[in-house]
């Protein structure tokens, strides 16, 4: 396979490993072979110590990664195959990897991180975002849940801001994910081929990772003015620590503040078009998560995905927006009035904390 065609593609320059998602045409979206291909290219380079540092990177100007490809998951499960399974073994394994990663890894999010970009970058030692970024955890939007480890790093956001975008799946920008804690630095896109070649150039010492952080302080911000997340800040954290997603709501349909009455309002809408079971198991999920280490996060989420092709909405999400693409799911129940708190809670029940005997059979 040439470079031209690999899906991911991996180079060293100046000490530094460079991996890149190489499929633009389709939004870089995760398959289980770039899974691998990345999971054992990490692996060769933690053990290298010519390598330094890690650049993880995507091609084209649209996308970084907007996620796993649903289409490959849904099919899977269709056919009774176990592909989409392993798939979110693999993909979790790889994203518990680079937040352990005993080198330095930088990455370079131009354009959409959605999903499974997200599991991606959130271990990473420096997230650089542009103003093309658009981040999210989109999944309740298609009747699923924040995986990839979001059940770790959101409920550690400050507020309640994890809690708003788990349940809502709102995209942000760069401003906002600056604000939020989910990047760290900022460039615009045209200073990415000066960033290359400052890594190119750069002079090594035993120190690498403050070594990047100094060129990223001299190229980048830290923080940009406009974050919607800042200015909505008092009614998020107000309105997202309610106990449960009717109270949520309740409390969005009834904000008395001008300032925040429309926020709250469209906030409502896009609540109504979720899915009310991935909300309600997305809020428990991440109030969980917060007490629970980052491999029970991990394995907690594998606990839910095992049951949720059954049990859960994906199925019908995917096939409504994606398959018919009739934008008309119909989730079960249709509404949050119609939920039973059972139901949610019974997704977590037998949920057993990590292991290291995990079975792994695609990468190996």
């Amino acid at each position: 396979m040439s470079d031209v065609e690999a899906p991911v593609l991996a180079a060293v320059r100046n000490r530094i490993g460079h991996l890149t998602l190489n499929r633009p045409g389709g939004l870089n979206a995760l398959t289980l072979h770039m899974v691998c291909l990345l999971q054992q290219q990490l692996k060769t380079w933690e053990q290298d110590p010519d390598i330094v540092a890690v650049v993880l990177r995507a091609e084209g100007d649209k996308a970084f990664c907007a996620g796993g490809d649903i289409r490959m998951l849904y099919e899977s499960h269709k056919s009774g195959k176990r592909e989409h399974e392993i798939f979110f073994e693999e993909e979790y394994a790889l994203d518990v990897h680079i937040h352990t990663y005993s080198k330095p890894i930088l990455a370079l999010m131009d354009g959409l991180v959605l999903g499974g970009g997200m599991g991606l970058v959130q271990g990473a030692a420096l997230r650089v975002v542009t103003e093309r970024t658009r981040m999210g955890m989109p999944e309740v939007g298609i009747g699923f849940f924040p995986d990839v480890g979001g059940s770790f790093f959101l409920p550690r956001l400050p507020g309640q801001l994890g809690t708003y975008l788990g349940v809502s799946g709102m995209q942000i920008r760069a401003a906002d994910a600056l604000y939020a804690g989910l990047a760290d630095w900022c460039i615009t896109s045209s200073q990415i081929a000066e960033l290359d070649h400052c890594l190119n150039n750069m002079s090594w010492t035993e120190q690498p990772l403050e070594a990047l952080q100094v060129l990223l302080a001299t190229l980048g911000v830290n923080k940009l003015p406009g974050s919607e997340l800042k200015a909505m800040r008092p009614a998020i954290d107000e309105h997202f620590a309610q106990p449960d997603l009717p109270a949520i709501r309740a409390a969005l349909m009834t904000e008395s503040c001008p300032q925040f009455q429309d926020w709250a309002e469209e906030t409502a809408k896009v609540l109504d078009s979720r899915s009310p079971v991935a909300m309600a198991v997305t809020l428990e999920l991440l109030r969980r998560g917060r007490h629970l280490s980052l491999t029970d996060c991990f394995a907690q989420e594998l606990h839910l995905g095992y049951q949720w092709f059954d049990k859960g909405d994906l199925m019908e999400g995917v096939r409504a927006l994606i398959i018919d693409k009739d934008k008309k799911p119909a989730w079960n129940p249709p509404s949050l009035a119609e939920l039973d708190p059972a139901r949610v809670q019974a997704f977590f029940n037998d949920f057993e904390p990590a292991t290291s005997t995990r079975s792994r059979t695609a990468c190996a």
